[in-house]
């Protein structure tokens, strides 16, 4: 049997801790999904497309990186896939509760689907979208937290 696993998650941006946890998972997958997920109540500060393109290029050459978007149910997801594991990366006890709750939760709609947890690299912990598209919105550099080579568009000042 296949092994498959999806990554689920936003990705407004890709960050490097992202990147470290895809990299770090390809060993035990034959396939991983980046599961671009889309809320419609959400504000997003990257389109859809720039997202998924810079996922693609961080990814470009790794045949075992799919980039798809999704609007449903992860485990119908995954069921949908034929994905048996969903990867989650861990920064700290917050994203600890919080994650545990979900994988629990999806563990009961569905308990075939394994939930994997990859605890971040100690450098990159403090990374999160949301810090990083503050510091791109106010005007900030934010190579250091994105994949080398990602298209960042123009910052654009808010009104």
């Amino acid at each position: 049997m296949e092994r498959i696993a999806i990554f689920p998650g936003s990705f407004d941006p890709i960050t490097k801790g992202h990147e470290d946890i895809l990299r770090r998972a390809l060993p035990l997958f034959d396939k991983i999904i980046v599961a671009i997920g889309v809320n419609s109540t959400k504000k997003y500060m990257f389109t859809l497309d720039e997202r998924k393109e810079s996922i693609k290029k961080v990814f470009a050459g790794e045949p075992k990186i799919a980039v798809e978007v999704y609007q449903k149910l992860t485990v119908a997801y995954c069921r949908e896939t034929g994905a048996n594991y969903i990867i989650r990366g861990l920064r700290n006890s917050m994203d600890f509760n919080y994650e545990k709750s979900i994988a629990q939760m999806n563990r009961e709609l569905d308990k075939t689907i394994e939930t994997v947890f990859y605890i971040t690299a100690p450098e990159l912990s403090a990374i999160n979208s949301t810090i990083v598209r503050e510091i791109y919105l106010n005007g900030g550099d934010i190579s250091a937290f994105v994949p080398a080579g990602m298209n960042v568009p123009p910052h654009i000042p808010q009104q």
